[in-house]
């Protein structure tokens, strides 16, 4: 009878916990932002709930294993995992508006950095309040970096790659009629748009720039996105450099939640 009672209780907590977010307008108001100061680090935070029990056999280190389920908690609401994010590339679900998204049980969005970049322009998406805001979607939003478009634009496999590369290993691949519009070194990628052909630079620190005018409450490190194609060789050199970016990207990130007042803050 006690169990009973107590699921009750967590139950009608939990359905009032949901109805006060729900009841948040967490687009004009994202949590953790005050004018003229960092965006608070306490607004994001992921709260554990289950885990996995330690292996019998000794499978991983001593035993344990990590696989988990919590709530990430950020500035523009919950997001209890595991989670299914739909991609909303262009800021925009096609044909589906955002209410409509939420009454799908759609926690979340993720928008492409390097396709809003293009258009409208990480400029336009700051000034209207960020990503949330510029879409009407009150909940949390994620960006990727534009490490995908240097396998899209590079290889010019777009989304669909070949499982047998028996025959075709090699660097420089590229897709049948099609042209190589990523050119990868050091430092970054040089992109041609797809969209006129001009050129755009992209590094650890220029992305980080962008996904911070953008504006979503999760970025991605700015990484290079290899494909079946690629050589071990070429794949080794290209993990040790996403790690070199990563930590770059670290290090921006760090300095722009910094210089950056009044905005939430963005993990």
């Amino acid at each position: 009878m006690t169990s009973l009672t107590e699921s009750s209780t967590d139950t009608a907590q939990d359905t009032q916990n949901a109805a006060t977010a729900v009841s948040e307008n967490l687009i004009e108001h994202p949590r953790g932002a005050e004018p003229g100061k960092p965006g608070r680090r306490d607004a994001f935070y992921f709260e554990q709930k289950n885990r996995l029990h330690d292996a019998a056999d000794g499978k991983g280190r001593g035993g344990a294993r990590y696989g988990r389920t919590g709530i990430i908690h950020t500035p523009h609401g919950d997001i209890h995992t595991p989670a299914f994010v739909p991609v909303a590339t262009q800021a925009a679900m096609k044909a589906v508006l955002p209410e409509t998204m939420k009454d799908l049980g759609a926690q979340c969005l993720l928008s492409n950095a390097f396709h809003l970049y293009e258009r409208p322009g990480e400029q336009v998406l700051d000034e209207a309040g960020g990503l949330a805001k510029f879409m009407n979607w009150n909940g949390p939003t994620f960006t990727d970096s534009g490490g995908f478009q240097v396998l899209s634009l590079g290889a010019g496999f777009k989304k669909t790659l070949a499982m047998d590369v028996t025959g075709m290993k090699s660097d420089d691949v590229i897709a049948e009629g099609k042209e190589r519009l990523a050119f990868v070194d050091e430092d970054g990628v040089t992109f041609k748009s797809p969209l006129n052909g001009s050129l755009h630079r992209f590094s650890a620190e220029i992305s980080m720039g962008i996904q911070h005018k953008i504006g979503a409450d999760i970025m991605f490190a700015f990484d290079e996105l290899t494909t079946l194609m690629n050589t071990r060789g070429y794949q080794e050199r290209s993990v040790e450099r996403t790690y070199r970016w990563a930590q770059r990207c670290v290090a921006e990130h760090k300095r722009l939640t910094e210089e950056r007042v009044g905005k939430p803050y963005q993990a």
